[in-house]
């Protein structure tokens, strides 16, 4: 495979390439998350899964 080269996941294209090819998972829609703005906020990886869904109120009891 060159490098202009696609392994597109049509099987064989009878009919029409254009259209086998659009319709291909490399054409397919994409939500890219914003880098500034509103909804660019990304918490700190280290407090990811610290609690598992738990409660605040019962991690910190002391009795």
């Amino acid at each position: 495979m060159t490098k202009n080269q696609y392994a597109h996941q049509r099987g064989k294209i009878k009919d029409n390439t254009v259209k086998a090819l659009v319709t291909d998972p490399l054409f397919r829609t994409r939500v890219e998350r914003n880098k500034k703005g509103k909804g660019s906020y990304q918490r700190h990886e280290k407090h990811k899964g610290a609690n598992r869904g738990e409660s605040p109120f019962k991690i910190n009891r002391l009795f």
